[in-house]
């Protein structure tokens, strides 16, 4: 389904959920739904692109951090947090990474129950070379935003990012 089909999905359900769930706040409620669809769109949309390069967006993501990381070394929990997935789904990522020989994983000399994971040479050619074939579908994909919504949308995004920090009310009454 298109974005426009997304858009109209939620258009057409959002009254019927408002009868449904009156006690629903549907503005926040809206803005969530917008979120997911534009993350759902933005993996549909760069999927076959990683998929032609033997990666996943996830994959190519820890390459990535591992890459511009100093040390060119992170752990698993670090790289979970910065790509934004569980550590169940960022151990089985690793897994995937080691297989392919992208990324070696060793016990920490300094704390023996922690892994470090490094790039391999073969890691940094792979994201090297994906990075040049990402460059069209990453300016195909926000060509309609000007450069000033652009900005906007950034700016928004890392103010709700921050927002999210907080608790829920529910788990505050609770604790």
């Amino acid at each position: 389904m298109k974005g426009s089909g997304r858009l109209k999905q939620i258009a057409d359900s959002t009254p019927r959920m408002q009868r449904a769930l009156p006690e629903l706040l549907m503005p926040g409620t809206v803005m969530v739904r917008l979120l997911r669809a534009t993350g759902f769109g933005l993996g549909n949309y760069f999927e076959p692109v990683f998929r032609s390069l033997g990666l996943t967006e996830n994959t190519f993501h820890v390459l990535c951090l591992l890459l511009a990381s100093e040390s060119g070394t992170a752990s698993p929990g670090e790289l979970s947090e910065m790509v934004g997935t569980s550590r169940a789904n960022m151990t089985r990522l690793l897994e995937e990474l080691v297989e392919d020989g992208h990324v070696a994983r060793s016990i920490d000399p300094r704390d023996a129950r922690r892994h470090v994971i490094s790039i391999t040479p073969d890691g940094r050619a792979k994201a090297l070379e994906a990075a040049p074939q990402l460059r069209e579908p990453i300016e195909n994909a926000f060509s309609d935003l000007d450069a000033e919504e652009f900005a906007l949308l950034e700016r928004v995004l890392r103010k709700l990012i921050v927002s999210l920090d907080k608790p829920p009310r529910s788990l505050r009454a609770a604790a």
